[in-house]
């Protein structure tokens, strides 16, 4: 069985390796993979949830994501306590358990995914992915269907924004359709920054050092567009933009 963490420990973090321990010892046979996201980024978190639910892949593999920065409520918190932990199985039979914290699982349910509550302790542990979920998750893996309680709903993710940038820059967008005729020049504001680009149906249907605006390689019902610099880093180029920063035409 294939059991991908996505979290925001940070890469090579310790906490990783303590979550792979936990996990290897509820299940043993669980071959186990970390995707690290930015600190509290559960817009990146959602988008690599989704990529990887919705994407080819064994129809048993599990998807765990834990990013949660406690902001769903101001006033001080007692116990550590947090945001919920939610299941969803996929018709595919994917299962997906992770923290509805943000847009964690927005893009889930975005495309018709139900939620459910999973009846564990929110709180007990400042480092709840070790000390508290990975029984439950390991349950549910196994087939606990009682575990699983009310419908949850979510906000819906950013819509034309920053949902994800990749170890080369590119910046994927929630864009799912072209702004303009291929070929066309069009100007493109990511927060402050300002930049010229080109609509294209391919990310190098553009010259060194130019930059295309594309479909790119991940999107499941339809491409995500991508922003794409040949030659050069899109990300850098328009100031590092946090997830959920929207992508504008000018």
């Amino acid at each position: 069985m294939l059991l991908t963490v996505v979290a925001d420990y940070g890469v090579g973090d310790l906490a990783f390796a303590e979550v792979r321990q936990r996990l290897a010892l509820l299940l043993p046979d669980a071959e186990v993979t970390a995707i690290p996201v930015p600190p509290f980024d559960t817009v990146s978190a959602g988008f690599c949830v989704a990529q990887l639910a919705f994407g080819d892949g064994p129809p048993d593999r599990v998807l765990y994501a834990n990013v949660a920065p406690r902001q769903d409520e101001d006033r001080p918190r007692e116990d550590n306590a947090g945001e919920r932990l939610v299941a969803a199985r996929l018709d595919s039979g994917v299962l997906v358990v992770g923290v509805a914290a943000g847009a964690s699982m927005s893009f889930l349910a975005d495309e018709g995914v139900p939620l459910h509550a999973v009846d564990v302790a929110d709180a007990g542990s400042q480092f709840r992915s070790r000390d508290v979920f990975p029984d439950a998750l390991a349950a549910l893996v196994r087939g606990d269907g009682d575990l699983l309680g009310e419908r949850v709903t979510v906000d819906p993710a950013p819509v034309r924004s920053v949902v994800y940038t990749d170890g080369y820059g590119n910046l994927k967008t929630s864009w799912h359709d072209a702004p303009a005729d291929p070929g066309t020049t069009v100007r493109v504001r990511i927060g402050e920054a300002v930049r010229e680009v080109v609509v294209s149906d391919g990310v190098f249907a553009v010259p060194a050092g130019a930059i295309s605006f594309a479909p790119g390689s991940s999107g499941w019902r339809e491409p995500c567009y991508e922003i794409f610099a040949r030659g050069g880093n899109a990300a850098e180029l328009f100031g590092d933009p946090a997830a959920g920063t929207p992508v504008e035409l000018l």
